[in-house]
């Protein structure tokens, strides 16, 4: 019966010409490889190997029979690898639960890399914080990225591990042509009969955020419209409709807005990947340093060009 340690000696002589070389590649001894080749030459009952004073090479039938072999040991190999990288990942699928807006910015890159290491599927399930939250803790997914309000948090539960990625400001958001732009630092105080673009959700940090700063000053918020679709929200704001509350990671160059603090401390947002704090398969773990990487790298090549980055922490 043929095996695969006989595949792998011939293979070794044809591409080292010499038995003694063929067995050091392979850690083998000398005896061990003719042992092998003489096991193959009996099965098949045919001579595959010559030996000379300038060493060994396949017989013309040798040379054939190893070219129709290296082509299965390389997908054995390869499948075997694969079963190795999900043994070690410990999972066969990485579900990943992420907000559209940073999320498309981070994950594709990330997830890039760790295919490179791993053979792991990775499915991505769009949603947002508190639904990223409730699936992770269902079970659903296995990790998320998610954003909160440092001002605001609505995250502060022992039974998650979250990592800060990124930490930036909270600004408005205005047309480039608008007289609020032409400020350097808008006050809250003279903004009471501004429509602003809100979150579909009473739960999304800018609007918690918003509703919290517009109380402080005795007005209500007047919300111009409800919606999570990005491009709506800066076509509104750069037709001059409406204001959005924000961060720079955030704006979409392609649209002609603008950035403006304020009086008022915003706080900021906080990007952050987050897991289980316990049975966390090896996977996920190496996602986020992935992410952490991704991050860094992109922070560094802002500061090349003059641009303040975020921070990062853990809690």
């Amino acid at each position: 019966m043929m095996n695969l340690q006989q595949f792998r000696v011939l293979l070794a002589v044809r591409e080292h010409g010499s038995l003694t070389r063929a067995a050091g590649a392979l850690h083998y001894g000398v005896p061990t490889v003719t042992h092998h080749l003489r096991g193959l030459e009996s099965h098949l009952r045919v001579k595959l190997v010559e030996s000379g004073r300038s060493g060994s090479r396949l017989t013309p039938i040798g040379a054939s029979f190893a070219e129709e072999i290296e082509g299965i040991l390389e997908r054995l190999d390869r499948a075997e690898q694969a079963v190795a990288d999900q043994r070690d990942a410990g999972l066969v699928t990485l579900r990943v639960g992420a907000f559209a807006s940073l999320g498309s910015r981070l994950l594709p890159a990330a997830i890039s890399e760790l295919q490179q290491r791993t053979s792991v599927r990775v499915e991505v399930v769009e949603a947002e914080p508190t639904e990223v939250v409730r699936l992770l803790r269902s079970g659903e997914v296995h990790a998320g990225l998610i954003y909160d309000a440092s001002a605001e948090p609505a995250f502060e539960a022992p039974d998650l591990a979250r990592e800060t990625l990124l930490s930036e400001p909270y600004r408005v958001m205005t047309a480039r042509e608008s007289e609020w732009a032409r400020h350097e630092t808008l006050d809250f105080a003279q903004l009471a009969g501004v429509a602003w673009l809100c979150s579909r959700s009473d739960d999304e940090a800018s609007d918690r955020v918003l509703r919290r700063v517009c109380h402080a000053m005795g007005h209500p918020v007047r919300a111009l419209m409800r919606t999570d679709d990005l491009y709506m929200i800066h076509g509104l704001v750069e037709e001059g409709l409406g204001c959005a509350l924000t961060t720079a990671a955030a704006v979409d160059a392609d649209f002609d807005v603008v950035l403006r603090p304020t009086v008022q401390d915003l706080g900021e947002r906080r990007v952050m990947f987050v897991t289980q704090r316990r049975g966390i398969p090896p996977v996920a773990r190496w996602l986020g340093e992935i992410l952490r990487r991704v991050v860094e790298n992109r922070a560094g090549a802002a500061r090349a060009v003059g641009i303040e980055p975020g921070v990062r922490g853990t809690s």
